[in-house]
């Protein structure tokens, strides 16, 4: 387990060791890292030592701003020994490799120096993100031509799947191998991505930690930013390319999987629950087929490779929207590259590198489900009709500046093609829109939807009241791709089932984050939670409302909040459940942020076995009847789960959470 206790008594600390340790509770096994080999004691004793040796010396300089470049050396060896991810006799001499990289370093920075920080060829840096306060690892491939003094294109690469490459063997490799491209003239950026999570939830926000934090320390072109990835790394490339394509030059994914069902030979007799379905619209790249034709895109498979699929997919994709997905295929290749092929895609990289980034095309088209992605160009969607279903914006600047857009599912958006938008006309689905001439410079045109006619709106007008908005639209799973804070409850519940459940689930959060997501954990017990935490971060809260004063208001019938929740039922609407064996999970909006109640990652270690299975499990509510023992797919049996509607309310309807089909 690896958890920062902030603000927490001797006491409250002895409690959650306590808490985390006992052997009670459902027993899931974890399978992402796999359990590694014991090293013998002797050696897990030093090199235990030697981590508590870097440990000491760098809370005297963590507040250098290259600091992170050192911890990621002691993080690896660390969480390697927390976590036993050694995996055969060798692993011990890769951590000595990483003290003596973290010694070297660390007596640098006293000094003063940084030499790594100009330094060619292959470079590893940490970064402290801003998630969970974590020291995240990533590596440069650094030609010995590069001029640190002019501004250079960066290409991104997404490694494979590597479910024993934990932040021990990726550092490792970073420090000896240079990876599948090296382009001539550009640095080439390795993220670590979580490790082992398909760039999805913190794994994404990672890959743009990283590129930031390289834009911070290296002159990036960001007009010339390439992404390519092969398997899982492919994989990455499909969703991050299709939800940040104006970012990006160009894109290459290769051999990676695109989507859930096809991918996996589920057919629809197996579906899961219909929701889960739905929530397939945030990874699913068919879905968002239309962003990447803002972009070079050019596919990869080996002739003889079964993950052609996913290229094939998307060539089907292609077609649906009049179009063909350029798709290079190696000639008797399996799950690799051929040489020949990957000259060619680099070729097209370059080309489009040297073009550069068109940051105000005349035509622009968005597509998403969600407004986690409400991107493209100059184009944002601000609000949409209803959360998972297909939403779309096709925007044009025509002759004589006039813009004309077409949406679907679309109830507001930001325009901001021209310097000036001041005396601009706007043909909006059929309906003319007319800025007002100003003597100021008005670079944004909002524009929201008020039964079914379009007008211009304030600029704030997306902060107002409850609605769902960019990066507060929910489901669950979102609250993780930004800072949270885990509250604990100062109480415990009379209900013995209950107080069982939340213990478990709690514990079960706690040690699989760290191991999984290879980070750590901001906990505080609730008694302890200030206004400053309220506004900085998302609040995880377990409990009840008898044992978490976040959760106490639930049971006033003066509350806001649709779920209510006393120690007698839990009201959803119209439907009612014995709260002795009922507890509901959600997220709501507080104070501009995210109120998680009773829920860590909705997917769980039996998901983790492909990473195309890694997707939210739940909508934005569910109620679990804990009769049915967590395991390693479900906290709970789910007897009633749905979206909320726009307004963060409950949606006028109820089906059943086992239907595959959503009823209207």
């Amino acid at each position: 387990m690896h958890v920062k206790l902030v603000g927490c008594s001797c006491f409250t600390v002895s409690l959650l060791l306590c808490a985390s340790s006992r052997s009670d509770g459902p027993k899931i096994e974890r399978r992402l890292p796999p359990p590694g080999i014991e090293i013998p004691a002797l050696e897990r004793e030093r090199l235990a030592g030697e981590v508590r040796g870097l440990q000491e010396e760098l809370a005297t300089v963590r507040s250098h701003k290259h600091a992170a470049d050192v911890e990621v050396f002691a993080k690896a060896v660390d969480f390697a020994l927390l976590h036993n991810e050694f995996y055969n006799a060798k692993d011990v001499g890769k951590a000595d490799r990483l003290i003596t990289s973290a010694k070297e370093r660390l007596a640098q920075l006293k000094t003063g120096k940084t030499p790594w920080h100009r330094q060619h060829g292959f470079v590893v840096r940490g970064y402290r993100s801003r998630i969970d306060d974590s020291v995240q690892p990533y590596g440069l491939v650094i030609p010995d031509d590069i001029d640190f003094t002019k501004r250079v294109p960066l290409y991104i690469w997404l490694h494979g799947r590597g479910d024993k490459t934990t932040d021990l063997h990726f550092i490792d490799q970073r420090q000896t191998k240079a990876g599948q491209i090296q382009p001539p003239g550009a640095i080439v950026l390795h993220p670590f991505g979580r490790q082992c999570v398909g760039y999805k939830s913190a794994g994404e926000t990672d890959v743009w930690e990283a590129v930031a934090h390289v834009s911070q320390n290296y002159r990036i072109d960001f007009d010339r930013i390439v992404l390519m990835g092969f398997s899982m790394g492919g994989a990455g490339a499909w969703h991050l390319g299709a939800h940040y394509a104006s970012s990006l030059v160009a894109i290459s994914p290769g051999a990676g999987f695109a989507e859930t069902a096809r991918y996996n030979s589920i057919h629809p007799d197996g579906y899961p629950p219909w929701y889960e379905q739905r929530l397939w619209g945030q990874y699913d790249v068919p879905n968002y087929t239309r962003n990447l034709m803002n972009a070079p895109v050019v596919a990869y498979s080996g002739e003889l490779d079964k993950q052609m699929q996913a290229a094939r997919v998307m060539e089907e994709a292609y077609r649906d929207q009049g179009s063909e997905l350029p798709h290079i295929i190696g000639p008797g290749m399996g799950h690799k590259y051929h040489p020949d092929s990957l000259k060619a895609i680099l070729a097209r990289m370059n080309n489009s590198v040297k073009l550069g980034l068109d940051r105000t095309p005349r035509k622009v088209t968005l597509q998403t489900q969600t407004l986690r992605y409400h991107t493209m160009f100059w184009v944002q969607a601000r609000g949409l009709q209803e959360h998972w279903r297909d939403a779309r914006i096709d925007a044009e600047i025509l002759d004589g500046g006039r813009i004309k857009v077409t949406t679907t599912n679309i109830s507001a958006l930001r325009l901001t093609p021209l310097k000036n938008m001041a005396g601009v006309a706007i043909e909006i689905d059929g309906q003319m829109v007319q800025i007002l001439k100003t003597e100021r410079p008005t670079p944004v045109a909002d524009l929201t939807r008020h039964a079914n006619k379009w007008q211009l709106s304030e600029p704030n007008y997306f902060r107002k009241g409850i609605k769902k908005r960019v990066g507060l639209q929910g489901p669950i799973d979102d609250a993780f791709m930004e800072p949270f804070l885990v509250v604990l409850p100062s109480g415990k519940s009379a209900i013995a089932r209950v107080q069982s459940w939340i213990e478990s689930e709690q514990k079960h959060f706690i040690q699989r984050w760290p191991a999984l997501m290879r980070g750590e954990l901001r906990i505080k017990h609730d008694v302890d939670v200030t206004k400053d935490d309220l506004s900085k971060y998302n609040i995880i809260a377990w409990g009840t409302p008898e044992t978490n004063r976040f959760l106490r208001r639930l049971a006033s019938e003066n509350s806001n909040t649709p779920i209510r929740w006393t120690s007698e039922v839990v009201r959803v609407g119209q439907q009612s459940f014995d709260a002795k064996h009922h507890v509901p999970v959600f997220v709501y909006p507080l104070n501009n942020r995210y109120l998680v109640v009773n829920s860590g990652l909705t997917f769980r270690e039996g998901h983790d076995r492909t990473n195309s299975l890694q997707n939210p499990k739940l909508p934005d509510w569910a109620v679990l009847d804990i009769r049915q023992p967590p395991n390693d797919l479900a906290a709970g049996k789910v007897v009633a789960a749905d979206f909320f509607d726009e307004n963060w309310q409950l949606k006028d309807r109820v089906i059943s959470p086992e239907s595959r089909t959503e009823l209207p």
